[in-house]
């Protein structure tokens, strides 16, 4: 009897503890218009795609367009003065803004510098308000010198660079992500215990596990909430909906089986999938517990391993007081939930191609003199083409994310 209170109160603490930020408190919001601003770290598509990636599966009915404004080699001041073609024309209704890394210089600190960055971001960040955009500034990820030497006088010079841009963001009404802060703890890690995860391959720009670190970073800086779905089941009282605690989805057709318990689920998100690059890294992000909790949690079964069986594939393999105590089946790399979220990933990393040629080839595009009569009449057209089929590909890539009635069996492991 104390055993199986035990388990219900482990299953009572899992829900609560749910992390604080909610979807109304989140950043980003349904239908949202959703522009990343930048320099090459941006323009890389990693952790902006890492990004929509979250937002996809964890919204599947969101509704959301991305654009991706990195521009390689860009600083604040270079953003101010595009701000018009880049930002405003594309009518988002957030973004995130993202410069400072070659603002600074990457030497000593130059307060001449640190004042052109900051006047640059404050114009930015006047003109999103006055066109009624949302924006989450973030301070630029710390660089890494256990790849660079002299990154060990950058490191500092980033901190006192970019300490303004708290209150700066706070001044305008505006969220802030300290990434800098959060990556360098991070980084500072991965140096004490001599790991060979390098997020960053130069030492900033981004490594595949490096955009996974920077979107972790951004997301839990603006208060991205950390559950997706939530089953608890006590196997002793057992029956439809006897006993069980669900959040985020629905079960139905639970049923006790001689050594174990089976239902169905059907959950309202999708767990990010976890790409091989970033396994390596998931200690150093808190391994997704504040991103990607994807719960089960069964009590009063006999002693013993037990396998845990998703529409007839093994995911993964826990003991019964593991099960009881609750176990996050998020970060699990096989099965039909993750090859869910595979097919999502590859659908936005396609669609992504799609939306940098438009912006590189389109967007970004300046006509000579002796073609500008030609260009000014056939510019808009071959955007408003190139939106439409982005936008198609955007509703595939939204079908795919559409959860689906998946059985669930605990049984006895082999």
């Amino acid at each position: 009897m104390l055993s199986r209170v035990r388990c219900l109160f482990a299953c009572m603490l899992m829900l609560g503890a749910v992390a604080t930020a909610t979807a109304e408190e989140f950043f980003f919001k349904p239908n949202d218009r959703v522009l990343f601003l930048g320099d090459s770290i941006t323009e890389q598509y990693q952790y902006s795609t890492d990004i929509e990636l979250y937002l996809t599966t964890r919204f599947p009915r969101g509704n959301m367009t991305f654009i991706n404004a990195g521009i390689s080699g860009d600083t604040a001041q270079g953003g101010k003065n595009r701000f018009k073609d880049h930002v405003l024309a594309e009518q988002p209704t957030v973004m995130t803004i993202n410069f400072g890394m070659n603002d600074g210089g990457y030497g000593n600190f130059d307060p001449n510098r640190q004042k052109q960055f900051l006047e640059g971001t404050e114009a930015m960040l006047t003109m999103a308000r006055a066109a009624g955009i949302r924006v989450g500034l973030v301070s630029p990820n710390a660089v890494d010198p256990r790849v660079q030497e002299r990154f060990k006088l950058y490191l500092e010079t980033q901190k006192e660079f970019y300490a303004p841009l708290k209150d700066l963001a706070a001044k305008h009404g505006f969220r802030f992500a300290d990434q800098y802060a959060t990556t360098r703890s991070a980084l500072e890690k991965m140096a004490a215990d001599k790991s060979p995860v390098i997020p960053f391959g130069d030492g900033f720009h981004t490594s595949p596990n490096g955009g996974l670190f920077m979107a972790h970073a951004i997301l839990t800086g603006l208060n991205a909430p950390s559950l997706v779905s939530h089953v608890g089941i006590d196997r002793n009282s057992f029956g439809p909906g006897a006993g069980s605690k669900v959040q985020g989805c629905n079960i139905s057709g639970e049923k006790k089986t001689e050594t174990g318990v089976e239902f169905d689920r059907l959950d309202q998100a999708l767990p990010l999938p976890i790409q091989n690059d970033w396994v390596s890294l998931l200690p150093y992000v808190n391994n997704l517990q504040d991103l990607n909790r994807y719960e089960l949690a069964v009590s009063g079964l006999a002693a013993g391993k037990y396998a845990v069986l998703i529409d007839g594939v093994e995911v993964a393999t826990h003991s019964a007081e593991e099960l009881a105590n609750g176990v996050n089946l998020g970060n699990v790399t096989k099965g039909p939930v993750y090859d869910q979220g595979q097919k999502v990933f590859q659908a936005i990393n396609h669609k992504n191609g799609m939306v940098h040629q438009r912006f590189r080839g389109v967007v970004m595009f300046n006509a000579p003199d002796w073609l500008a009569d030609i260009a000014a009449e056939r510019k808009p057209k071959e955007l408003a083409k190139r939106t439409e089929q982005i936008a198609a590909q955007q509703a595939e890539v939204y079908k795919l994310a559409q959860p689906v009635k998946r059985h669930f069996e605990i049984v006895p492991a082999k």
